[in-house]
């Protein structure tokens, strides 16, 4: 079975439409680094450095410091698929980084985003 592009594809590369995408509702680079740093466990310096690094999603993932336990609470859909459903773990972790990113464009405050 052949891996989906999507993990070697450079998280730096996705990363600026994250924040394009928060920015045309008015929301924050710095909204979207909190979500980023809630759901990996990665510093600011750290993700700063996966980018400059150009690290793959799949080794950003695999290599997070500490994937936040209330991640499991992200429920919903996004590219017409529930993310509690998806089997391949690091495709789930890349979808509920999709689905938060879509909660911040949405309008949702930041304390329910972060599930607290």
């Amino acid at each position: 079975m052949t891996k989906h592009r999507i993990f070697t594809t450079s998280f730096a590369s996705v990363y600026p439409h994250y924040v394009a995408k928060a920015e045309r509702k008015d929301r924050t680079k710095e909204e979207v680094d909190e979500i980023i740093c809630w759901l990996t466990g990665y510093s600011e310096e750290e993700l700063q450095m996966v980018l400059d690094n150009k690290i793959d999603f799949e080794t950003f993932f695999s290599e997070a410091p500490q994937m936040n336990p209330s991640r499991a609470l992200i429920k919903g859909v996004i590219c017409g698929v529930r993310v509690e459903n998806i089997e391949e773990p690091t495709m789930r972790e890349i979808r509920y980084l999709d689905k938060l990113i879509d909660e911040l464009a949405r309008g949702k405050a930041m304390e329910k985003i972060l599930r607290k």
